[in-house]
């Protein structure tokens, strides 16, 4: 395969799939979190850790897997991270404290890092300029439905048995999707003989001002979106007193808006560039956040359906910043574009790793600490990609 060959409607539905092992081992278990307590007998906020955990394990994963991918293949890379996946989630499966589950998540983590990697760096093997966004968009549209089916999927599971099941269902999915990839999956990177270390490849990408603006842009927006993830259930069952069983739906409804974001982003890519449309959505997060962080500041009793509604359209505008983010990156490094997509992913789950946890240090019991963390990512982002690409040269994109 080359640079030359267009990525079919297959490749990138399996890829797309990939992709969304990391929405699904991420919100699956959310509205599980509360038997999960229970069944470990410990508290609430020690079983939230785990995300926050995953989010870091995922990081590193990434970090370990973009320079594997970029000297051994995507195949071997992929292969090897699902694995290490799996195998992390028949740990968990079978720990009988949250210790465990702590320990075999991060195992789980950094297998989903590894492999998932792999998925923007085929869409770069395989394309570039806008053609990379749009394929981008495309997958990412086919992947979001990862996280507006996963609480589904874990409530339906919690009302069938327990919250282990949940994890039998991600062992299931990581297995299969790894099988279709055995078969399906064309290697778009062979092995190298050229022994460049890992610190130089991370070298050429952090010293490349524009391309830190682009992963700096989708760092903070993920870093906002992962404030929400982490705080929403405590804000929308705790706070708001919805049930378990009408969380999944509202949480699906910032989906939905992000899914026809990206059907937007699409469209609009045949006459912007990248660029312009990310700096679209930074400015449909600053805006609508600057707005929530007012109201719940100033209302003693905010209204559920106002504050949903700004969120939806906070969550909605990653749909327009991150498959721009990353094909703005990537295009920098046609020979290192797991590198760059590594450390793309990793500094952003990071910082969503970060925020959450600040999220849950800040609660009390309200929307504020939430929605304050989500402003504040909103307006880095911008900032520092404005900071560190002035007077820099953006892509080239093909029409």
């Amino acid at each position: 395969m080359n640079q030359t060959t267009t990525p079919t409607k297959a490749l990138i539905l399996l890829l797309a799939a990939l992709t969304a092992l990391t929405p699904l081992a991420i919100d699956a278990y959310l509205p599980a979190i509360p038997q999960m307590a229970n069944d470990l007998i410990t508290s609430i906020h020690d079983t939230e850790i785990s995300l926050s955990l995953y989010l870091a394990g995922f990081a590193l994963g990434q970090i370990l897997g973009g320079p594997f991918s970029d000297h051994f293949g995507r195949r071997t890379a992929t292969g090897s991270g699902l694995t290490i996946f799996c195998l992390g989630t028949i740990g968990i499966i079978f720990s009988q404290d949250i210790h465990s589950v702590w320990g075999f998540r991060v195992i789980q983590a950094i297998g989903g890092g590894v492999a998932v990697v792999n998925a923007a760096a085929v869409i770069r093997d395989l394309s570039h300029g806008k053609d990379s966004a749009r394929h981008l968009s495309n997958m990412a549209v086919i992947m979001m439905l990862a996280p507006l089916l996963a609480p589904l999927i874990g409530m339906l599971i919690l009302h069938i048995s327990g919250w282990r099941l949940i994890f039998v269902f991600l062992l299931v999915y990581g297995l299969t999707i790894g099988i279709a990839l055995f078969f399906r999956l064309p290697e778009t990177r062979k092995k190298t003989t050229e022994r460049t270390s890992m610190l130089k490849r991370y070298g050429m990408v952090l010293s490349h001002r524009c391309a830190l603006g682009f992963i700096f842009s989708q760092c903070f927006a993920l870093a906002g979106m992962f404030a929400f993830i982490t705080g929403s259930p405590s804000v929308y069952m705790g706070y708001f007193e919805i049930s378990e069983t009408i969380y999944p739906f509202l949480f699906g409804l910032n989906v939905i808006g992000m899914m026809l974001a990206n059907r937007l982003n699409i469209r609009l890519l045949h006459y912007y560039k990248p660029h312009f449309l990310l700096s679209l959505g930074q400015a449909a997060q600053i805006l609508t956040s600057l707005i929530l962080l007012s109201y719940v500041s100033v209302i003693a009793q905010p209204q559920l359906w106002f504050v949903v509604s700004l969120l939806i359209l906070f969550i909605a505008a990653m749909g327009l910043i991150v498959s721009n983010a990353t094909s703005g990156t990537v295009e920098f490094f046609p020979h290192n574009s797991a590198t760059a997509t590594a450390l793309l992913g990793s500094i952003g789950f990071a910082a969503g790793a970060l925020s959450g946890s600040l999220v849950g240090l800040l609660g009390d019991g309200t929307p504020w600490p939430m929605v304050l963390i989500m402003f504040v990512c909103s307006l880095l982002g911008p900032i520092l990609r404005t900071l560190l690409q002035y007077g820099q040269q953006q892509p080239q994109t093909q029409p």
